[in-house]
């Protein structure tokens, strides 16, 4: 039986580390421009407990998105142990494209993609290179569609990419920000016959609720009274955000869980998106609670958020390199495991992937 199987992966993860006391002097404002109340320090104390980061990770100034991209990109070609010319595409997942430092404007001709495939040297023309914009699931959404490909015949070897830079899309003056990260993360997706109950993808389930729920993520001015700047920033609407992931997220999870034939003690892995510690727990628990069960989050829930931040579309396969590779803390996967892949994001958008390793 022919599946789509992961057989390489790859990450970047940048040097630069930006501690929560990194901001201790910065003064944050509300959406009403007014400063919030309290002292700065129990501001990111709050923040911490909220969200569980202590630290996030940035890009160093002479790299963009682009360049980390293909990074993680060539660990994952090599970890497969492929020819790139075979590849047939190339997928980077974004949200911004390329933004110079101290330059907010987003650069996206030509595409990311086509960027990484001139840096890995891929001469082959029959290789096709393009972006996904779907916000915070873009990777897993390229996972998606690249099996759908394969199962047109359309491609038997793909290398997908989740990519961003979130430190240049932030405003100083709003506490959301300490959220947000940079990173990048790769898999090679390759066509192959594994067998019935070979590795591969076993089922996929991808929303939009857009219709009241299409600004809970967007871009916005500074919430600083005296900013004098018309640039715009990644905005989020916190509460709004956190109660349509705890209603949806854990519906959209069971559903492909559900219509591809598994059972939920089967599952050994949920990789989700790293949003923010509480939200994801809180998932989780619902998740297992629809089934009646009580989760163990230590066990099923792998999280780099506490040092990595909210790095969007890299979260989810740079988390799932990390584990695959041993370097998670108490976190193992092995031949044979059901895992899921899921996230959530600015679309609003959400999608799962039921995957046997």
């Amino acid at each position: 039986m022919l599946k789509s199987v992961i057989t390489g992966t790859g990450a970047y993860i940048p040097e630069i580390i930006r501690s929560n006391e990194y901001f201790m002097d910065d003064r944050f404002y509300g959406e009403n421009k007014l400063p919030i109340d309290g002292p700065t320090k129990l501001i990111i104390e709050k923040f911490q407990k909220i969200t569980g980061i202590r630290e996030r990770r940035y890009i160093p100034d002479h790299l963009n998105v682009s360049d980390i991209a293909a990074r993680a990109g060539l660990q994952a070609l090599s970890d497969s142990g492929i020819d790139p010319e075979t590849l047939d595409q190339v997928i980077v997942a974004h949200n911004f494209g390329d933004i110079a430092f101290q330059n907010r404007q987003s650069q996206n001709v030509p595409s990311l993609a086509s960027k990484v495939k001139h840096a890995l040297g891929i001469r082959r023309s029959q290789c096709i290179a393009y972006d996904i914009l779907f916000g915070c699931p873009g990777w897993v959404q390229s996972l998606i569609q690249s099996e759908a490909y394969f199962k047109a015949g359309m491609a038997k070897k793909i290398l997908l990419i989740g990519a961003e830079s979130l430190s240049r899309v932030i405003d100083p003056a709003d506490r959301d920000s300490m959220i947000f990260a940079d990173g990048a993360g790769a898999c090679v997706l390759e066509y192959l016959e594994t067998g019935k109950d070979g590795a591969g993808i076993l089922g996929t389930c991808a929303q939009t609720h857009s219709l009241h729920e299409l600004n809970y993520i967007n871009m916005g001015g500074s919430y600083g009274q005296n900013n004098g700047s018309n640039a715009l920033y990644i905005k989020m609407k916190g509460r709004k955000v956190y109660e349509y992931a705890l209603t949806n997220v854990p519906l959209a999870i069971k559903e492909c869980i559900d219509n591809n034939g598994i059972k939920i003690e089967q599952v050994k892995k949920i990789f989700l998106h790293q949003a923010n510690e509480k939200m994801d727990e809180e998932i989780v628990n619902r998740l297992y609670a629809l089934y009646g069960l009580q989760a163990n989050l230590s066990d099923i829930m792998p999280i780099t958020i506490q040092w990595l931040g909210n790095s969007s579309v890299a979260t989810v396969p740079t988390l799932y390199h990390m584990v695959r590779k041993g370097e998670v803390d108490a976190q193992q996967i092995a031949a044979g495991d059901i895992i899921i892949f899921a996230a959530v994001g600015a679309g609003m958008s959400i999608n799962a992937v039921c995957y046997r390793v």
